[in-house]
C-alpha cells in the first residue's frame, strides 16, 4: 500500500507532535497511532479543525485502538468510534493516540494509572491531575491541539487547572457518552482540554452530539454584556489557605477589571451537594458498571480504586432515594444563586498535592481535589477552568466559571473575557539550555510565575555552543550569516512585572536579545556574546540542548 502524502501544515504538524512526543514522558500514552494510520485520517480532511492534533482519553472508544480504561486486563476492541470521536473526525481532526488514566476513571490525583503515577506538566513532584492525566498532559506538553477527556466529579478539571490549560466540562448530555466506559453513568460527560478558551469552544461546538435520553435545549448566551459573577465571602471556603486565597482573590480582581460585576453569594448548598458524591449512594453507580470486573480481577486493578468501586455494594435501594431527595432540597436551595448571577466563580481545587501526599493519604487528597468540582456533576451545571496564576511550587492554579446547564456559551464567552484580560501582562521569552523544563535554572522561570507556552525551533540561522566553566552549563547561541540550522527551544511567558528581575540575573556573556523562530517571528530570548565563544564546544550538529546532553558529551 502507498502511504499517503500527507498536506505540509498537517505534515509539519504531525512532525512536530511526533517530535516532541519522543522527547515526552512516555507514560502518557498507552496507545500512538503510527504514521501510516495518522497520514490516512489527515490525508483530505478540509473541515474545520483539518491539521489539528487530538488525544482521547482511553475509556473512550477509538476504531482500531484498544480501549483499557486505564486497566490493561479489561481491555477489548471497540467496532467503531465514540460518538464524540467521530464528530471531531468529521470535522477534520486528526487521533494520534489513547491517553493514560486513573483506573476506570475512579480518581482525581493522576496516580492511578496502569504505569504508575505521572507529575504535573509545570512542578516536578506535584500529581498531574485526573482522572484524565494523559489527555491533559498531552496538551500541556504541546504533544496535541485537543485533548479528550472525561468528567465525572471534577476529572476533566482538576488536571487542566494543575497543568495551566483550559478544561471544559459541558452540560450533562450535550455531548454523547455513547462509545465511553461508564463511571457514573447518570452523571458522566465528555469534555475538553486546550491552550485557550476559544479553541476549547470550537473543539466542542464540534462534538455536540445529543446523547441518548438526553433532553434536548439549545445552548444559550445572556447578559455577557455586563455579567454579574457570584463570588462567596473566605469564610465559606473550608479550610482555604493563605495562598490558595490570595490566588484566588487576585482572579476576582481581575474579573472586576475586565468590566464584570463581583456579587458576593452563599454556596453552602452547593458544597454540600458536591459531600454527597462519595458519601453519598453515587458510589454504587461505579459497582454498576465495572464491579463485577473488579471483583473477579481483584489483581489487576489499583487498590484504592478497588476499594472505592466494591464499597457501592454496600448501598441500598434506600439509600439511593435518600440520596436523591437531599440532592432536590440542595438544588432547591441553590437556585437564589441563579437568579442573582450569570456565573459562579470558584478555585477549580486549592490545593496542590504531591505524589508523597497522595501516597500517604489518598482518601484525603482525593477528597479535597473535589470540594469545588464534584457538586458541578451532581447538580447538572456546566463549568470551565481557566488558568489563574501559579502556585509556589509552579504547579498551575484555576479557577472555575459555573452556570446552570445549557449556559456553556454564556461561561465560554466570560471566561475568554477573564482570559484576555491577562494577554497584556505577560512577556514572551525564547529559552535555549539550562531554563528549559527540567533543567537546573528553570525555576528562575517558575518562581516568578512563568507560564510554559510551546516547544520549537529558532529559524536556520544559528549556532549552538557548550560554553566553557558555567555553573550549571549553559549553551551559546549566537546567530550566523550561513551555515546555521533549527535550534529547539522553548517559549515562555513572564508577568511583564517579573521580567526585568530575571533579565537581571542572567550572567555575561549571555543576555537577552532577539531571537527568530522558524515560523519568522521575532520573541525576547537568550543570546550570547561572540566573546563569550573562547573556549567553547561547538554542538550545533546535535540541533538543541537537551540532545546533547542525552547524547552523553561531557558538558
Amino acid at each position: 500500500m502507498t502511504t499517503p502524502v500527507l498536506p505540509p501544515d498537517i505534515h509539519d504538524a504531525v512532525a512536530e507532535a511526533q517530535r516532541r512526543t519522543d522527547a515526552a514522558d512516555q507514560r502518557i500514552w498507552i496507545t500512538r497511532a503510527v504514521p501510516d494510520e495518522i497520514a490516512d485520517q489527515a490525508t483530505g480532511a478540509t473541515g474545520p479543525l483539518a491539521g489539528r492534533l487530538v488525544a482521547v482519553k482511553d475509556n473512550i472508544d477509538v476504531a482500531g485502538m484498544p480501549t483499557t480504561a486505564g486497566c490493561r486486563a479489561f481491555m477489548y476492541s471497540p467496532d467503531a468510534d465514540a460518538d464524540a470521536v467521530a464528530a471531531i473526525r468529521r470535522a477534520g481532526a486528526v487521533i494520534v493516540g489513547k491517553t493514560t488514566m486513573d483506573m476506570f476513571a475512579t480518581g482525581l490525583t493522576g496516580t492511578r494509572g496502569p504505569d504508575g503515577p505521572l507529575e504535573c506538566a509545570l512542578a516536578p513532584q506535584v500529581i498531574s491531575g485526573g482522572s484524565s492525566s494523559g489527555s491533559a498532559l498531552a496538551v500541556a506538553h504541546g504533544l496535541v491541539h485537543i485533548g479528550i477527556g472525561t468528567d465525572t466529579a471534577g476529572s476533566g478539571r482538576v488536571p487542566a487547572a494543575l497543568n495551566g490549560i483550559v478544561g471544559f466540562k459541558p452540560t450533562r448530555g450535550l455531548v454523547s457518552t455513547l462509545g465511553v466506559v461508564p463511571a457514573c453513568r447518570s452523571l458522566d460527560c465528555v469534555s475538553i482540554f486546550t491552550r485557550t478558551v476559544d479553541e476549547a469552544l470550537q473543539a466542542l461546538g464540534h462534538c455536540i452530539t445529543t446523547a441518548p435520553m438526553a433532553p434536548r435545549a439549545a445552548v444559550s448566551i445572556r447578559a455577557v454584556g455586563a455579567p454579574r459573577i457570584g463570588v462567596p465571602s473566605p469564610s465559606m471556603l473550608p479550610d482555604v489557605s493563605e495562598e490558595a486565597w490570595s490566588l484566588y482573590l487576585t482572579a476576582v480582581e481581575r474579573c472586576a477589571a475586565a468590566g464584570m460585576t463581583i456579587v458576593e453569594i452563599d454556596v453552602t448548598a452547593l458544597l454540600a451537594a458536591g459531600r454527597l458524591l462519595y458519601e453519598g449512594p453515587w458510589v454504587a453507580e461505579r459497582t454498576a458498571a465495572v464491579g463485577a470486573f473488579v471483583a473477579d480481577h481483584p489483581n489487576d486493578v489499583d487498590p484504592v480504586v478497588r476499594e472505592v468501586i466494591l464499597a457501592g455494594r454496600e448501598r441500598s435501594a434506600v439509600d439511593a432515594y435518600i440520596g436523591t431527595y437531599r440532592l432536590d432540597e440542595l438544588i432547591a436551595a441553590s437556585q437564589p444563586i441563579w437568579d442573582s448571577v450569570d456565573s459562579v466563580l470558584l478555585p477549580t481545587v486549592d490545593v496542590a498535592p504531591t505524589l508523597d501526599e497522595v501516597q500517604r493519604d489518598p482518601h484525603g487528597v482525593q477528597a479535597r481535589l473535589g470540594v469545588y468540582t464534584n457538586f458541578v456533576n451532581l447538580m447538572d451545571l456546566c463549568a470551565v477552568s481557566v488558568p489563574a496564576g501559579r502556585w509556589a511550587s509552579g504547579a498551575g492554579f484555576g479557577v472555575q466559571f459555573i452556570a446552570p446547564a445549557y449556559a456553556d456559551a454564556t461561561i465560554g464567552a466570560i471566561a475568554s473575557r477573564f482570559e484576555r484580560q491577562g494577554d497584556g501582562e505577560w512577556v514572551r521569552v525564547c529559552v535555549v539550555g539550562a531554563h528549559l523544563r527540567g533543567q537546573p535554572l528553570n525555576w528562575q522561570l517558575t518562581d516568578r510565575g512563568a507560564r510554559f507556552v510551546e516547544q520549537t525551533e529558532t529559524a536556520d540561522v544559528y549556532e549552538l555552543y557548550a560554553l566553557a566553566g558555567t555553573t550549571p552549563a549553559k549553551p551559546g547561541l549566537v546567530r550566523v550569516d550561513d551555515g546555521g540550522r533549527p535550534i529547539e527551544v522553548e517559549l515562555w511567558e513572564l508577568p511583564t512585572d517579573a521580567f526585568g528581575s530575571f533579565v537581571a540575573q542572567v550572567p555575561q556573556p549571555l543576555g537577552i536579545g532577539t531571537v527568530e523562530l522558524a515560523d519568522g517571528s521575532m520573541v525576547a530570548g537568550f543570546i550570547c556574546e561572540p566573546v563569550g565563544l573562547a573556549g567553547a564546544t561547538p554542538i550545533t550538529q546535535f540541533g538543541g540542548w537537551r540532545a546533547y546532553l542525552a547524547a552523553g558529551v561531557p558538558a
